[in-house]
């Protein structure tokens, strides 16, 4: 999807072949330091707790979180208290996690090791609603059969204390002279109108 795209297009820019490895979320940090892989485009948000790990290029992209609910729901308010005995998913290791444990406490938390299981839940009506990625939930909701059940309720929410200053790559943090090359490529995706039109082929509104 988009996260592939701007990785192609970013080596493109760097000049170098690339190959991509899958690889499950839980484990994804560990791997890039044990050096499986390089880099990890992936919608990784750039926090203060994953500098304490990895460092990260400039951001390339910066979508808030949503939380969605079977259209069916009647939940239109998001707050602690409107959502208190309400069972709500995210996929474990992620912000969103970390999010709904801290902030919900009355709420009846089930975490997931895949966005794709939380959301078959969502579908199924094992959950009252999903806490991710704005844009991760819009595909979803928009390009898949299950998706069409759903929709986003209540404001985008942009806690810069959880959910970071954007998504960047994230690299070693020895791997400084790779970080520059991954900077000056996402500059120039910008400015020649290849991140616009991979933008696009995605989403009706911009995500930079």
């Amino acid at each position: 999807g988009f996260d592939i795209d701007i990785a192609k297009a970013l080596c493109e820019k760097m000049k170098v072949e690339c190959t991509f490895v899958a690889q499950d979320w839980d484990g994804i940090i560990p791997a890039l330091l044990a050096g499986k892989y390089d880099a990890i485009i992936a919608s990784m948000s750039i926090t203060e707790e994953r500098k304490k790990q990895v460092s990260f290029s400039e951001k390339y992209y910066h979508t808030p979180a949503q939380f969605v609910a079977a259209k069916d729901a009647g939940i239109t308010e998001v707050t602690p208290q409107a959502l208190a005995g309400k069972t709500i998913g995210a996929q474990s290791s992620t912000i969103h996690a970390n999010y709904i444990q801290d902030v919900y406490k009355d709420s009846e938390i089930k975490l997931y090791p895949s966005q794709d299981e939380a959301n078959l839940d969502l579908a199924s009506g094992r959950l009252d609603l999903i806490l991710a990625d704005s844009v991760v939930m819009y595909e979803w909701m928009t390009k898949t059969d299950d998706g069409k059940c759903c929709q986003a309720v209540g404001e985008p929410i942009r806690d810069v204390t959880y959910f970071g200053e954007g998504v960047g790559v994230a690299l070693r943090q020895d791997d400084s002279e790779l970080r520059e090359m991954f900077n000056k490529a996402i500059k120039e995706i910008i400015a020649d109108g290849t991140y616009e039109k991979i933008n696009a082929k995605y989403f009706p509104f911009s995500v930079y």
